[in-house]
């Protein structure tokens, strides 16, 4: 622990000097902090010398030029390989600095390894997900192969042995060619000390090491290495704001609906979800709401949610975007403790809405209120005949629990549930998720007796590492199926 606390300092000081990358002799000293084997090797800064540092590690030798404007050393022409006398070298050498210029820094003169199998070993941050761990197949194979396998750190023990085992080109890892199977234990422990450096480390944006040779005894050796740093910044919109898990289960269990926005008009919102109520033989009160009163589908209408007498559990609300601020003291004064806003026009439509729907949560949370949506197509609950959704189906109670980021998508599923006779335990459209996020919906999920399977749609993630967690934490008892769109160009559409 002690060798990584002096590494993310270095790390963050080489940060705050404005370097952002790493050459390979600074990078691969690093690696010899975390006990990973590299390649010995003699730093020349001129050509002076360079054959007696040739039979000092033994000819035959590799040269690599380092440069500071030079990230990839093979396609820069800086890498040569076999050299096995001094005129070679020495040409080689005056080929790389010159090629470097101004840039030049030094030469690294390494032993040749013998060794018929190399790896590839990483790391990158994943925008969404933070820091991913990747391992394959590497040298020039790398790219033409892309057999490569990904865990995000930290990884565990199982994530160690799954990454090895699910390489397609596995069969590597054993005895090849004359060469003893390679030392996994070794192998491991290069990938868990990549792992425990990204996460001692938010400054490092990507480490490559290709190729990580197999010498012919087994064991792991990084022969080249890279590293990208940057400057890390606290994100306050990244912070997590906990959720009422008790309020949101009680959003599903409502004994009292209010539909603010009720319509007369067949089509309309306002009329498709007390109808949906209806139908589904919503078995507590119902108060339809429009400030023109009168009656819709023969039952009496509310101008404001202020008439009803006694309080309201739940609000379900289709008035225009610009008029939900108004409603929040109103339904603060009814105790209403969760809110469905099915109104579009928020955080969607560029950054006026998006400002719009941050005012509007924060009254909200102020007020108690916790709110599904904004621009959803609402939710459903069979095992308490509540049907509040833009879908025209009505299916069975039953164990799945269904959470989609897509409205349209999402009711499909619920018509193709209710045609296939597959029960729900609940529904939900997770909307623009401006308060209640699709990883908070997996949280309430995972004690929830009545759901034995989960399945989510998903088109994009606020916060991938949590994400991840809630999703492998609800996983150990109850199956969880992922649905993603938007995984090739047109889908992105």
């Amino acid at each position: 622990m002690s060798q990584l606390k002096e590494i993310a300092a270095t790390i963050s000081n080489y940060i705050k000097s404005g370097i952002e990358n790493l050459n390979e002799d600074r990078t691969k000293n690093i690696f010899k902090k975390l006990g990973i084997a590299v390649v010995p090797e003699i730093r020349l800064e001129s050509i002076e010398n360079i054959d007696g540092a040739a039979q000092t590690v033994g000819y035959p030798v590799v040269l690599k030029g380092i440069a500071k404007q030079i990230l990839h050393k093979t396609e820069a022409g800086m890498v040569e390989v076999g050299i096995t006398n001094e005129v070679h070298l020495k040409k080689a050498a005056q080929r790389m600095k010159s090629r470097a210029g101004e840039s030049f820094e030094a030469f690294l003169v390494q032993p040749q390894l013998q060794g018929r199998r190399e790896f590839t070993a990483g790391i990158f941050k994943d925008p969404h997900f933070g820091p991913v761990i990747m391992f394959g197949v590497g040298g020039v194979l790398t790219e033409a192969l892309k057999d490569m396998v990904l865990r995000l750190a930290p990884l565990s023990d199982a994530d160690l042995d799954d990454m090895l085992d699910n390489l397609k080109a596995n069969a590597l890892l054993g005895s090849f060619r004359g060469e003893a199977a390679v030392n996994r234990p070794e192998l491991k422990s290069v990938l868990r000390g990549l792992s425990d450096l990204a996460m001692a480390c938010p400054g490092i944006r990507e480490i490559d090491i290709n190729p990580l040779i197999i010498s012919p005894d087994g064991s792991p050796v990084a022969v080249d290495g890279l590293m990208i740093l940057e400057k890390t910044e606290s994100c306050d919109a990244c912070v997590h704001r906990k959720i009422n898990f008790k309020a949101l289960y009680s959003t599903f269990y409502p004994k009292t609906i209010a539909f603010v926005g009720a319509s007369a008009l067949p089509g309309k919102w306002g009329h498709l979800l007390p109808t949906n109520a209806y139908a589904g033989g919503f078995k507590g009160k119902i108060f339809l709401i429009n400030p023109k009163d009168g009656k819709i589908m023969g039952r009496h209408v509310y101008k404001t949610i202020g008439d009803i007498e006694g309080d309201v559990d739940l609000a379900v609300v289709t008035v225009p975007a610009a008029r939900v601020m108004d409603l929040i003291p109103l339904l603060e004064k009814k105790h209403v403790k969760g809110m469905v806003l099915i109104t579009s026009g928020f955080r969607e439509v560029g950054d006026q809405g998006r400002q719009l729907e941050d005012e509007i949560m924060a009254a909200a949370r102020k007020a108690g209120i916790l709110v599904i949506g904004p621009n959803t197509m609402g939710l459903c609950n069979p095992h308490a005949s509540l049907y509040v959704s833009g879908a025209n189906a009505l299916p069975l109670p039953g164990s799945t629990a269904l959470v989609s980021q897509s409205g349209n998508l999402g009711t499909q599923l619920l018509a193709f549930a209710e045609q296939q006779g597959i029960g729900i335990r609940v529904f939900v459209g997770s909307g623009n998720e401006a308060m209640i996020t699709i990883e908070d919906y997996m949280q309430a999920l995972e004690p929830d007796e009545l759901t034995r399977t989960v399945v989510l749609y998903i088109e994009s993630v606020k916060d991938g590492r949590r994400f991840f967690e809630s999703a492998a934490q609800l996983s150990k008892n109850k199956p969880v199926v992922v649905l993603k769109g938007g995984r090739t160009q047109v889908g992105e559409r």
